[in-house]
């Protein structure tokens, strides 16, 4: 993993080596109507379809909870626990904030997104 972007890509990686095929039925019920929710949205929009992947359409959020509801998909990637993955989970959703509503970042958040992104590295060493 080049970048924090891929990280729907990773959860789907990992979630189709532990589960199968039918991963996204051990995604939480309220995540999937989410989903389901922001796919019809987008459909009904007229605007180009983002993707065919239904990862695609979770929020930052329900990436984080996907992976800690199923952390047996993933405690052998992130060595450091679930307590340090959520740590750096929540720091950057935080900061993916202003970045997501072109807002320009304080020159301490970007020191500070640098840092959580090492972090996230780090957490799978």
């Amino acid at each position: 993993m080049d970048t924090i972007a891929e990280i729907p890509s990773l959860v789907v990686q990992l979630m189709f080596e532990t589960f199968g095929e039918t991963w996204w039925d051990k995604v939480k019920e309220d995540i999937r109507k989410n989903v389901e929710a922001n796919i019809k949205r987008e459909e009904e929009s007229g605007f180009t379809i983002r993707s065919e992947e239904k990862i695609d359409y979770t929020t930052f959020g329900e990436l984080s909870q996907i992976v800690t509801g199923n952390w047996e998909a993933f405690e052998t990637l992130f060595t450091r626990g679930q307590r340090a993955f959520q740590k750096i989970m929540t720091n950057l959703n935080q900061l993916r904030g202003p970045i997501a509503h072109c807002c320009p970042l304080a020159e301490d958040e970007i020191v500070r997104l640098e840092l959580t992104v090492k972090d996230w590295f780090r957490i799978m060493e």
